[in-house]
């Protein structure tokens, strides 16, 4: 494939990452914009608090697989360098976290960068996954799970994938934009005010 058309691979991989599924969710299921709605974040987490289980589900997984496509389908047969498949996984990421569609607002970028590693280093997510669920059991905090997992996240990278340093250097990149991304929710939670994952809002009025 020519530079062209892997530009217009990553391109394809950004502008499909930063499809804002919380924020048509809202539009769809209520008719609401939910940047004005509970943590006014266009994530799951906020979805469920405004808008409950049953639109929440359906945004997480789409938000998974948003990574995942951009990694499997776009990647395949490109015919790129071995690195090509990483450089898609981060534009679906950064595209979910800073999505055009919506005044470059998105979600902290956890669920797309699942998908991605989903595609890259599966047996990482599946340790990770049990790590995320326990520690919200412990502490009750989204945001706790979700910085708990992205700084472990290297590290099974690195041991169940030892030969493959791109995708352990991609997980070290997006364990960083994460942490960015979340750095509201460390103030939040430096500062007490952090809200448990428990407490449901409901949409404002």
């Amino acid at each position: 494939m020519s530079d062209v058309g892997l530009v217009l691979r990553v391109l394809g991989a950004y502008l499909l990452g930063a499809t804002p599924t919380s924020y048509i969710a809202g539009k769809l299921g209520r008719g609401i914009d939910l940047r004005e709605h509970g943590s006014r974040n266009l994530g799951a987490t906020n979805v469920y608090r405004v808008l409950g289980w049953k639109y929440a589900i359906p945004v997480g997984l789409a938000d998974t697989a948003k990574g995942a496509v951009s990694v499997a389908l776009l990647g395949s047969r490109s015919g790129g360098p071995a690195w090509f498949p990483v450089l898609l996984g981060l534009a679906a990421v950064l595209g979910h976290v800073s999505s055009p569609y919506v005044r470059f607002r998105g979600g902290k970028g956890v669920a797309t960068a699942a998908g991605v590693f989903l595609a890259l280093a599966p047996l990482a997510v599946a340790i990770s996954l049990p790590i995320w669920v326990g520690t919200l059991w412990l502490f009750g905090y989204v945001s706790v799970a979700s910085l708990t997992v992205a700084f472990l996240f290297p590290l099974w990278v690195l041991l169940t994938r030892p030969g493959a340093p791109y995708a352990f250097w991609a997980s070290v990149a997006l364990a960083l934009l994460i942490v960015y991304a979340h750095r509201a929710n460390i103030r939040r939670l430096l500062g007490g005010t952090e809200n448990r994952f428990r407490t449901r809002k409901g949409m404002a009025v």
